[in-house]
């Protein structure tokens, strides 16, 4: 893994520890080696993990539509930024960019880029690996409901395990890295068939 995709809120939540999370994530970003590509903003925990990043010598590759420029204040101090016309063309262009993807706490936005990668991956459009950084059991929920699609037949045990989570960041390094895609549908009827 080069690149690392992370997809994370604008905003920096109420609990501090959502900051502290991003700096670390950024640490360890540099720590590997690797490249960050994210949504080109300079507020919240966007701001964060890509300020963390520069500040210790690490690549920053920002993504933002011109829409959001403005809105969520672009970074102007990345190694490199993109300004696209839509939110799909910088969801497609951080997707061709990276290598893997963790997704940190958020709302709508995060969550709109997570289940749209994670259709992709199930879809077969990619092979990547996916994580979750649970930070004070942000994301425990969302397991459980994905675990209950699994129980009530909308979704395949093998496609619930193309996420992987953790709450902690070289666990999920780890988690990733073994990560192993199978090939699969996503039709749970063509199994009867």
């Amino acid at each position: 893994m080069k690149t690392l995709l992370v997809y994370c809120g604008s905003n920096p939540g109420t609990n501090p520890i959502y900051k502290v999370t991003a700096e670390a994530l950024g640490m360890a970003i540099v720590a590997r080696e690797m490249g960050l590509i994210y949504g080109g903003g300079s507020l919240g925990l966007m701001g964060t993990i890509a300020d963390t990043v520069m500040k210790n010598g690490g690549k920053v590759i920002g993504i933002i539509p011109s829409f959001l420029d403005k809105l969520e204040v672009g970074h102007p101090n990345l190694t490199e930024i993109h300004v696209v016309s839509s939110m799909h063309e910088r969801k497609t262009k951080m997707e061709e960019m990276c290598d893997a993807i963790i997704t940190l706490p958020g709302g709508y936005g995060r969550m709109d880029e997570l289940f749209e990668i994670l259709s992709w991956s199930q879809l077969g459009l990619h092979k990547k690996p996916l994580g979750l950084l649970s930070v004070n059991g942000f994301y425990e929920p969302l397991i459980a409901q994905l675990d209950l699609m699994v129980e009530e037949g909308f979704l395949k045990q093998a496609n619930r395990k193309i996420l992987q989570m953790s709450d902690s960041i070289d666990a999920l390094f780890q988690l990733m890295q073994e990560f192993k895609p199978q090939d699969t549908h996503k039709w749970l009827e063509r199994d009867k068939l």
